[in-house]
């Protein structure tokens, strides 16, 4: 069916065992539409590229989407088994982790939630959004012709907000807890493997910093300055009564040592330092216990930043594993700022903050054929093409909108639609919009009460 060369047929074809025959049709087109689609990857734009967008069956499409019996979490596998064989042969995989926010507005939208924008928001600025918050699994790879590294995602899971979950009966799962979930299928997937698992201050847990490390996982995240970290606990002498000690003495915070005129520091050069290339800094390191009241003891690996030329405040990237070296580290930790980099390039090119890629939690699929035109703000059949109203607005033809029918279909219908000719002709696309039907004929006739928005012009 489908014609492409032997190296992308070879990667598509590994997702074919997740759909059936019939299905697998469908989502090829959808999988080579998405490729070679600009702008926002939404199915209309995917079936007018492929040359199908006048489609009878168009709905089908969708429902690979919506409705089809497929498990995504097994095509997440087998994307990171290609994504692992193509970037990470070799050496440690190094995850990144962190959710976004996908601003959606509507009452059809049963997860959304009220949220802090990270992407307007400031020190002294707080931005609040209203829209879906996702977490994302991506690995964070080296891509040689591109010369940097990518942030590939390949798991990403809804967290619903507190009052969707409190509505539906069911228990909510703070954003800590989806993050821990995703890392620990991430193991399953790579039992063998080396993993690294990057992410931001939010990450900086100790229940979450202590699970990764009960998996063998390594975490990296950003430590607070004020933290409170202890010398390991000393050896029990034998006979000792009592519980076992969990530390030792109180060492100074990250702060004091900062400010410390005693502070070993060591030059290191970093190469892609934040997507600027090579960077020279300070860093001064040391292994401690980070410890608080009722909850797990994790040894880490603290490591102090700091700008010799003072061109960004200090920070302090922590690791779950203090055998790691700091150069290393730190060299992972900078990997970080491509997965913001893969959010915006997402909002700015997929368009996924206006229309979301997966048709899903109440949005109603984009319509890809034409539609009966009907006269704006008027039901066809009442207001003649002669009148005032018609002759203001230029006699401009509508396609049938949700918001056209509510407006429409409150009077009675004077004739059935299905019986009358319609001449579409269809207008010079816009970008990102599916072409305006336009009527040449002027025998316009009432919209019955009950009529679907998506129904399509038929002929005589």
């Amino acid at each position: 069916m489908l014609s492409l060369p032997t190296r992308f047929a070879g990667i598509i074809l590994a997702f074919a065992p997740l759909f059936v025959h019939h299905s697998w049709q469908h989502a090829q087109n959808l999988l080579v539409g998405a490729i070679l689609t600009p702008g926002q990857r939404t199915v209309t734009s995917i079936l007018r590229i492929r040359g199908r967008a006048q489609e009878r069956r168009f709905v089908n499409v969708h429902c690979i989407l919506n409705r089809a019996a497929w498990c995504p979490r097994s095509g997440s596998r087998i994307l990171l088994g290609l994504l692992v064989d193509a970037f990470a042969q070799r050496g440690p995989v190094v995850l990144g982790l962190d959710d976004t926010i996908e601003r959606r507005h509507g009452k059809r939208i049963a997860a959304k939630g009220i949220y802090r924008d990270p992407v307007r928001s400031s020190d002294s600025h707080f931005v609040k959004a209203s829209g879906l918050r996702w977490m994302s699994l991506m690995v964070l790879a080296p891509i040689p012709w591109a010369g940097r590294v990518w942030a590939l995602p390949f798991l990403t899971a809804l967290v619903p907000s507190e009052r969707a979950c409190r509505e539906r009966g069911r228990r909510h799962k703070p954003l800590l807890d989806v993050g821990r979930q995703l890392a620990l299928q991430a193991r399953r997937w790579l039992p063998r493997r080396d993993l690294v698992v990057v992410g931001d201050s939010g990450f900086s847990a100790l229940l979450f910093l202590d699970a990764m490390r009960r998996a063998r996982i390594t975490a990296i995240t950003r430590l607070r300055l004020d933290a409170a970290l202890y010398e390991p606990a000393p050896p029990r002498p034998p006979g000792t009564i009592g519980r076992p000690r969990t530390k030792g003495a109180r060492l100074p915070t990250l702060a004091a040592i900062l400010a410390a005129k005693d502070t070993r520091w060591h030059a290191v050069v970093v190469p892609g330092w934040y997507g600027a290339g090579e960077r020279t800094i300070e860093i001064a390191t040391d292994t401690a216990v980070w410890r608080h009241g009722g909850l797990p003891v994790v040894p880490i690996r603290w490591i102090l930043i700091r700008d010799p030329e003072a061109r960004f405040p200090p920070q302090a990237p922590l690791c779950t594993d203090p055998t790691r070296e700091p150069t290393q580290i730190v060299g992972w930790f900078v990997r970080r700022w491509t997965i913001e980099v893969t959010f915006q390039e997402a909002r700015a090119h997929l368009g996924m903050e206006t229309r979301a890629a997966v048709v899903g939690q109440g949005h109603r699929p984009h319509h890809a054929l034409p539609a009966r035109p009907v006269l704006d703000r008027h039901t066809a059949g009442r207001t003649p093409l002669g009148s005032p109203t018609a002759t203001r607005r230029g006699g401009r033809v509508v396609p049938q909108t949700a918001p056209d029918l509510r407006r429409c279909t409150g009077r009675r219908a004077l004739c059935d639609p299905a019986r009358t000719d319609f001449g579409n002709i269809t207008a010079p696309t816009r970008p990102n919009k599916t072409p305006l039907p336009f009527a040449s004929a002027f025998g316009l006739c009432a919209l019955p009460r009950r009529v679907n928005g998506q129904s399509r012009a038929k002929s005589a």
